[in-house]
């Protein structure tokens, strides 16, 4: 049987991490409202370019240039999976979900005989593939911090991405993320950055067609395409990762409002055997006097 002072130590012990994680939880909620609010600001602008561009798609006659960012190379043999996560732990399933959804994805390319390779956002992300598919690396992003340095970030990950691109080193690249949908819900996401997914357009298109919408553009379209298309690709980016700071914020709040209940309920055990333990001593120390007295 343990004693009373290694109980009371447990104890305080675990009611120091409560304080910690109440802060945490405290913390996360204060950053979760900020980040929300720029990753739903985002969608609306990063949703309309893409409908847009994909509405320009037929002009695109070849694919030279920057129009490869729409047309792709006619080929799908070379892939790179850009993997978003956090570069901090703590926040529940957030990071396991991102890593398992991308070992799956580079397993099933892989199956189909495709070659793959990897760009990690994120510490967590890193980490793990270093482990596990460390020659598929071929660059890595960390300490991003997109709350701070904001439009930048994405810009330095959407430079080399179109670099390793247009000097031929693949085919088409995918994004695996946490698409942020409520403080305690976050869904697994891939998305198809280069060459543009035009797919997710054709409702819009089929609308616009049936009400004989016509729109003229200044100057041409291909000027356009030559000049957005970059673009593109950094804003896309950059709402993937706001979503994906959204969605960390809300998970950790998650995470930490459990580790908190666990802690208070742990302590409550802890004070219940405290008092069993210590009315047992007690018990023990009188029935050792009446005995002690009964035999004088």
């Amino acid at each position: 049987m343990p004693s009373l002072k290694d109980i009371k130590t447990q104890i305080n012990s675990v009611g120091s991490t409560k304080k910690i994680t109440s802060a945490m939880k405290m913390v996360a909620a204060s950053k979760l409202r900020r980040s929300q609010e720029k990753a739903e600001a985002a969608r609306p602008y990063s949703s309309r370019l893409e409908e847009m561009l994909s509405s320009l798609a037929s002009s695109a006659a070849s694919g030279e240039g920057i129009i490869k960012l729409l047309t792709g190379t006619g080929n799908d043999q070379n892939y790179v999976v850009v993997p978003v996560s956090a570069d901090r732990g703590l926040c529940g399933g957030f990071n396991s979900s991102i890593n398992r959804e991308t070992f799956k994805l580079v397993k099933s390319l892989e199956g189909n005989g495709k070659k793959v390779q990897l760009m990690p956002v994120g510490k967590k992300s890193r980490d793990f593939f270093n482990r596990v598919m460390k020659d598929q690396i071929i660059e890595s992003f960390v300490d991003l911090n997109v709350s701070n340095t904001g439009y930048e970030s994405a810009l330095n990950i959407s430079n080399k991405l179109q670099e390793l691109y247009f000097d031929g080193k693949f085919d088409k690249c995918i994004l695996v993320f946490n698409k942020f949908k409520s403080a305690i819900s976050q869904e697994v996401t891939q998305q198809q950055l280069i060459p543009l997914d035009v797919s997710n357009s054709e409702k819009e298109e089929e609308k616009e067609n049936s009400s004989n919408a016509i729109y003229d553009y200044e100057p041409d379209e291909e000027t356009i395409l030559k000049d957005l298309l970059p673009k593109n690709v950094s804003i896309q980016i950059f709402k993937v990762l706001l979503e994906s700071d959204a969605g960390e914020q809300g998970a950790r709040m998650a995470a930490m409002d459990n580790a908190t209940r666990n802690a208070g309920e742990m302590i409550d055990s802890l004070t219940l055997k405290y008092n069993r333990t210590r009315q047992a001593f007690i018990t023990k120390e009188l029935i050792e006097i009446i005995s002690g007295a009964e035999s004088i």
